[in-house]
């Protein structure tokens, strides 16, 4: 037996932080059935003993800037015993900073516009042995570092994009092997999230007027001595520097032919921020580069611009090695789609998404450190072809991938490869709903969504919790949840508004189910309980009897993207989706409420959910599973089967309507957001095995293959992005006009169908958190002959493969240690099992079971 991976805060190393970490373990083994029987973890003379491999916290002291050795030993039901080490560092925790903020006060940020960025520096001598030297650093604004002209760290956008009135986070970087007898420490700061321009009403300055550096360099010489290089008015700042431009949308601008000694110096100014915020170690993710992608293909555009295909649409940044003459200016332009062999920018709508370069004489090297884009295709003017080698850098969140789908349908294997990207272009530090256009916000409806989707592929822990940890601080007083998360600037008022809201409930609890850790719950379950609580009193206002459960007021998106009808038509349909939302919300959170030992809560939230239901069959439907009047559509149907609303005959009915209304559609769904992510699991666990994969399968549009087949790389945001005639659908929603509208390439919300492909098809679920004990009952049909779901669980590997060979199944189950597995025949079968690898087989019968709905 081994232990495979020990983490610290989710991290197997570099971990820093402010707050007591939490250690996790998983273990291998070539014993079958092997199990956990007790682990004893110690950091110094603290040791705790468990049987549990995940969420074991901390809570032995603590000092600042100190390196503390994790030591794991595990033994086995077997008597192995397997032992680990991990180490993590302490930041400053409570400790005051000597340093002091500081900005250009003279400088004024131009209205709608962002800042031109600022240059920071201080020059200091370290003229004694060095035994360690770090720098803490934070900024309003983004920023990066240089020492001694080398760039500090490998992150983008530090310090990420948080609730800077509420929290913003601290850097740590470890620099004793970079100081010299004389040194200079530079810091280039842009507008970024704080100041610079961002949603699509171009906003501004809405966390600071200004940027402003925080920033301490600390010295331990070997002698025992020590300094601390802090920032105050004995920095300089210029605002003059190389960046001349650099913000989210329209791109970055740089002059090489600008070095320190032309820049314009002054004393910088000492200054503060708004409020307090609370200043942390950093606790999300860092933004890095994550692959490397060379162009498959370059043309000459009819304008002759030069158009490079970098073959997948991403999030992102140009490489360019260039042989450059001095002032010669050097254009890329980025889009995702191609019309008529040019890029197609109109659907950017003010966004420039452009990279200016101006050269100096020889070879050079230009990439965007301060901005980034979401594209396939990039346009190069002002430079011949020969004299350039381009490549693309990808940049998202670290994120370990953590699951993979495969299958024998090729378009399948397509469709989770375009699912995967779409997650990865847009986990850019938050959740956006876009990379590429005058947007980038985190939307919270469009990860509600796709959180189980999101969970499966990557391990979303530290991700999802930086991103709650701003949405419990913006939740409203009365429980609402903002529409975006960090709200910076969005115009939306805060209230309780279906799957936009319920995203405080459907993000943690999909992190749960995968990763098991009861902290997360604990931490966002009064966000929940608020949240629940304005939805029931907006619910109840003015209505009596079943009308009391009504979820209408005050606002919700509705079947939000739906190819049918307008932005105000999907609006309308709030009302049955808010309810059934409301009913599923009250579900979950009874469940957590009982893992978390509060009854008397789970009690409550399982009334209201019945309430809720009982609402939802006496006013919205005949009684006997047919949705009268304006409820009669196809996501008023999908959501109360999926949430296990429905019983006896009328869940037949409602899957009998709900085929009735997608065969009506031409053998098409008609869903938006909240309904695409279970229109299938509606149809096969109700005994529509077969209409479900004819829905997957299908290729005309509206279809996930039609994305496919049209070229799409990842998910988009309409189902008509791209029309069958080779035109973009840029129609506005709101006036029908063609100006723009809201059409993009790269959505990842319609990709929560790979939750169907993984639970159903691979079959592969978990029934406690973080596959404790999980489930594989793969479900057939659609001419597969093959699929294939691996996830890496907090315990190890489970994984689910099966081939079919006429009416031969085989199937090959792996079972992480420390896990139970039920195994689910086509047969009907049933199988018991324990860590290890199984296989089994069996003779495919003319009817597949019904599989075990998640409700």
């Amino acid at each position: 037996m081994k232990i495979t991976r020990l983490t610290v805060d989710g991290l197997e190393s570099d971990c820093i932080t402010d707050e007591a970490p939490v250690f996790a373990f998983a273990l291998a083994s070539d014993v079958a059935g092997e199990a956990l029987a007790t682990a004893t973890v110690r950091v110094g003379d603290w040791s705790v003993e468990t049987s549990d491999q995940v969420g074991i916290s901390y809570d032995g002291p603590l000092a600042p800037y100190t390196d503390y050795r994790v030591e794991v030993t595990a033994t086995g039901t077997s008597g192995a015993v397997a032992t680990a080490e991990a180490s993590f560092r302490t930041a400053r925790l409570d400790r005051p900073w000597v340093a002091r903020w500081i900005t250009d006060a003279a400088y004024r940020t131009p209205k709608n516009a962002s800042p031109v960025p600022m240059v920071f520096r201080t020059r200091f001598a370290a003229a004694k042995p060095v035994r360690r030297a770090w720098i803490e650093a934070t900024a309003l604004g983004v920023y990066e570092l240089e020492l001694n002209g080398t760039k500090v760290g490998d992150q983008y956008f530090a310090p990420g994009f948080t609730s800077y009135a509420h929290q913003i986070q601290v850097q740590t970087y470890d620099v004793t092997d970079r100081l010299g007898s004389s040194n200079e420490l530079a810091a280039t700061v842009a507008g970024g999230w704080a100041v610079g321009s961002y949603t699509f009403a171009r906003k501004n300055k809405i966390d600071a007027d200004r940027q402003a550096l925080l920033a301490e360099l600390h010295i331990e010489y070997a002698d025992g001595t020590g300094d601390v290089i802090a920032t105050g008015p004995n920095w300089e700042v210029s605002t003059d520097g190389p960046v001349r431009m650099a913000e989210w949308y329209d791109g970055e601008t740089v002059d090489a032919r600008v070095t320190g000694a032309d820049m314009t110096w002054k004393t910088a100014d000492v200054t503060a921020p708004r409020g307090t915020p609370k200043l942390l170690a950093q606790y999300g993710p860092s933004v890095r580069v994550q692959r490397t992608f060379e162009p498959v293909s370059r043309t000459v555009a009819p304008s002759g611009e030069v158009v490079y295909d970098f073959g997948q649409n991403f999030a992102g940044v140009i490489h360019a090695r260039l042989l450059g003459r001095d002032g010669q200016t050097v254009v890329f332009r980025h889009a995702e789609v191609l019309v008529d062999g040019e890029l197609f920018v109109k659907s950017l709508r003010t966004a420039k998404a452009t990279a200016t370069y101006t050269c100096v004489d020889g070879s050079q090297v230009y990439s965007p450190r301060l901005t980034y884009m979401g594209f396939r295709y990039v346009g190069v003017t002002g430079i011949d072809p020969d004299d350039l080698e381009l490549t693309a850098l990808v940049l998202h969140s670290d994120l370990h991938r953590t699951g993979t789908f495969t299958s024998s349908n090729e378009r399948l294997n397509k469709l989770q490869s375009a699912i995967e990207w779409g997650g990865r272009s847009n986990f850019v530090d938050i959740p956006t709903d876009c990379p590429q256009r005058d947007e980038r916000e985190g939307w919270t409806g469009d990860y509600a969504v796709f959180a189980t989707t999101a969970s499966y592929n990557f391990d979303m822990g530290r991700f999802v919790d930086k991103w709650l940890r701003d949405m419990a601080a913006e939740q409203a007083r009365g429980g609402g949840i903002p529409m975006v998360v960090p709200r910076s600037g969005n115009g939306f008022p805060i209230m309780a508004t279906s799957f936009w809201g319920d995203a405080c409930v459907l993000a943690p609890w999909a992190e749960y189910r995968a990763r098991g850790d009861l902290g997360l719950l604990r931490r966002t379950y009064p966000m929940m309980r608020k949240f629940l609580q304005a939805a029931d009193w907006w619910s109840g206002l003015l209505s009596i009897g079943d009308h009391r459960h009504i979820w209408q007021f005050p606002f919700h998106f509705g079947d939000w993207t739906s190819p049918d009808g307008s932005a105000k038509e999907w609006i309308q349909k709030g009302k049955w989706i808010g309810t059934a939302a409301f009913a599923n919300s009250c579900g979950i959170v009874a469940e957590i409420a009982d893992l978390l030992g509060e009854h008397a809560d789970a009690a409550r939230y399982r009334a209201l959910r019945e309430d809720t239901i009982r609402a939802y069959r006496n006013v919205f439907t005949d009684g006997a599973g047919t949705l009268t009047g304006k409820g009669d559509f196809q996501t008023a149907y999908v959501l109360p089967l999926y949430f296990g609303m429905t019983v006896g005959a009328e869940t037949e009915a409602m899957a009998t309507n709900l085929v009735r209304l997608i065969e009506g559609n031409g053998g098409h769904l008609a869903t938006g957001f909240p309904g695409t992510p279970y229109i299938l699991f509606a149809l096969s666990d109700h005994g529509r095995i077969d209409e479900a994969f004819d829905l997957l399968l299908q290729t005309g549009p509206p279809s996930w293959l039609y994305m496919v087949d049209a070229g799409g790389t990842t998910i988009w945001e309409r189902w008509d992005a791209l029309r069958p005639d080779g035109t973009v659908n840029t129609i506005d929603l709101n006036t029908g006009k063609d100006t723009g509208g809201m059409v993009s390439f790269n959505h990842y919300a319609a990709g929560a169908v790979g939750d169907w492909l993984y639970t159903r098809i691979a079959g592969i679920e978990p029934t406690s958190g973080g596959y404790r004990s999980f489930h594989v009952a793969p479900l057939m049909g659609g001419g597969l002959t093959s699929a294939e779901g691996i996830v890496e669980t907090p315990y190890g590997r489970a994984s689910s493969s099966w081939t079919r060979d006429g009416d031969a199944f085989a199937l090959r189950v792996e079972v992480p240690v420390s896990t139970t597995c039920t195994v689910v025949l086509p047969d009907g079968s049933t199988h018991e099992v324990t860590s290890g690898a199984h296989e089994f087989g069996c003779t495919v019968p003319a009817r597949q079971p019904v599989p075990v709905g998640r409700h």
